[in-house]
């Protein structure tokens, strides 16, 4: 059996080399010039295990970051980090029975002579080897929805971010902008030539998190803080389910491993990536959490109560350029199916390539212009889409394809030295289907659809500025601010009840409590009572 272990491994290496990147020359790299190739392999051919890992660690922790805290409040402290915990285990196991599966399909194709050269292996192909049609229609249809809304979150974050830096535009404007920079990512190949940009990207998330623990420590508790933990079943689970969407980022697993020199070792890539990305998560959300907390519950981004500094315009710069790269990871699978599916994915130009993938960016683009709910829009996604794409499915389709005595005697794998017996992955596999479709799905989903349609109910669709700042009230031609406006009321100044659709028209994006708090402060303030009542009831029938 070593022997056959040994084939099958030397089998699956020696050309993913030249499988990995489509786009550019695939020649033996010794009869290149040596110095354009050393420069050239650091910088774009990436396919070893420090690759992988870094794409892994880089991936996993993106705008994600910056709602964790906000997920804190809505669990409490304890609850945080214990989830955190778990769901990263988790999360760890499903990557490497999709890694397992990855190595399986390709054995099993390779001993019938399949060549995979210029065709990227994706995970509805592995279900589809394995499992038949079926399961490749189902792996297919949450695998790309799941990726298309993972891009449309990393744009929606773009847009958020920016806004604490310049907030001249508002974020659906720079959903624009940023849409139209993201899709530059039509240009790089593959996952084989995101070396330095994995690279970047960790740096990126790393300063970002110790800058938001160590910012939020020196800041310190506000004088009124309160840390009330959970109150509501819905805040718990929407809370909960975007912890599971934090660790679920493994969709693009299959992907990293193709272009991979040597795919055999990824087994525990992922769970060492995790790892890592606990030093991130754990003291950077605790510590915004212990600063700000009940208070983060109407701030799903952390930079918006962090001080504002140089410190902090360079986590958001960084977190921005990071989010590019972090759009490429989710939006490049799709454009290997579109690829496919139009018939380009073996064509070797990439300028071809990339007029052809152009059409992917359109609905991305148009999806998160029509949903910019930061923050909540992550829980939803996890709980309907990450529960199934990268927990679910691949613990189902790992029982069912070793639920044979034949297929395990036969494995290209064997379980694990920590998990010897195939019983106990059974188990393990079983345990993770029933709870995350439990409590992932079941619950997380009611919560989070809940909060998701508020969200909707509250801002609308297609909003202009999500959780912004009051903008200046324009009364009568004249700019003047929220607070000199309140100064007029409280004084009967006849400007202020000039035209009360000037002003209704100047505050509709006002956030809903904020309004419902104006409207309070009128009915108390108004000097006239004759006044007041006829303002009151002039707003009302708006």
């Amino acid at each position: 059996m070593s022997g056959d272990k040994q084939a099958a491994e030397e089998s699956i290496v020696p050309s993913n080399f030249n499988e990995s990147e489509i786009g550019g020359k695939e020649g033996d790299g010794e009869s290149e010039d040596h110095s354009v190739l050393n420069m050239k392999s650091f910088l774009w051919h990436g396919g070893s295990a420090w690759d992988a890992w870094f794409s892994c660690s880089s991936n996993q922790v993106a705008q994600v970051l910056l709602t964790l805290p906000y997920s804190f409040s809505q669990l409490g402290m304890a609850s945080g980090i214990v989830l955190q915990i778990f769901y990263g285990l988790l999360g760890s196991w499903t990557a490497y029975l999709i890694s397992v599966l990855y190595v399986e399909y390709r054995a099993r194709k390779e001993k019938e002579n399949v060549n995979f050269k210029n065709h990227v292996i994706q995970w509805f192909e592995v279900l589809d080897g394995l499992l038949g049609p079926y399961w490749k229609a189902i792996g297919l249809a949450f695998n790309v929805t799941f990726l298309l809304f993972g891009s449309v979150i990393q744009l929606i974050a773009c847009a958020s971010n920016i806004y604490y830096i310049n907030d001249h535009l508002d974020k659906r404007t720079w959903t624009y902008i940023f849409g139209a920079c993201c899709a530059t990512t039509v240009f790089i190949p593959s996952f084989h030539n995101y070396r330095i940009w994995s690279f970047l990207g960790l740096f990126m998330t790393t300063y970002t998190a110790w800058y938001m623990a160590i910012a939020a420590l020196i800041h310190g508790q506000n004088d009124d803080v309160v840390h009330t933990g959970p109150k509501k079943l819905v805040l718990y689970f929407t809370g909960a389910t975007n912890i599971l969407y934090t660790f679920g980022g493994h969709a693009v697993t299959v992907e990293i491993m193709h272009a991979m020199w040597k795919p055999r070792k990824f087994k525990y890539i992922y769970l060492l990536a995790t790892l890592y990305v606990f030093t991130l998560t754990l003291p950077s959300s605790a510590a915004v959490y212990w600063a700000f907390g009940d208070e983060l519950l109407n701030h799903s981004n952390a930079f918006s109560l962090l001080p504002k500094t140089r410190w902090r315009d360079a986590a958001v710069i960084l977190m921005l350029i990071h989010q590019f790269i972090t759009f490429g990871f989710a939006c490049t699978p799709l454009y290997f199916v579109w690829e496919k599916v139009i018939g380009m994915h073996d064509t070797k130009s990439m300028c071809l390539r990339a007029l052809a993938r152009l059409p992917v960016v359109i609905p991305i683009w148009f999806l998160a212009i029509i949903f910019p709910f930061f923050g909540p829009i992550n829980s939803a996604v996890g709980a309907l889409l990450v529960s199934f794409t990268v927990y679910i499915i691949p613990a189902l389709a790992h029982m069912l394809t070793y639920r044979k005595a034949s297929a395990r005697q036969n494995a290209a794998e064997k379980p694990p030295r920590f998990l010897p017996s195939w019983t106990a992955m059974y188990v393990l596999n079983a345990f993770v289907v029933v709870w995350v479709l439990v409590v992932g799905f079941g619950f997380g989903g009611w919560a989070s659809m809940t909060n998701f349609i508020r969200q909707v109910d509250t801002f609308g669709l297609f909003a202009k500025c999500y959780q912004c700042k009051p903008p200046e009230l324009e009364l009568c031609s004249n700019r003047i601010s929220v607070a000199r406006f309140l100064l007029g009321l409280r004084s009967g100044d006849d400007v202020v009840f000039a035209d009360a659709i000037m002003y209704f028209k100047a505050i509709r994006d006002f956030e809903a409590e904020k309004l419902a708090n104006l409207r309070l402060f009128l009915e108390a303030s108004a000097v006239h009572v004759a006044r007041r009542r006829q303002f009151v009831a002039r707003f009302s029938s708006m």
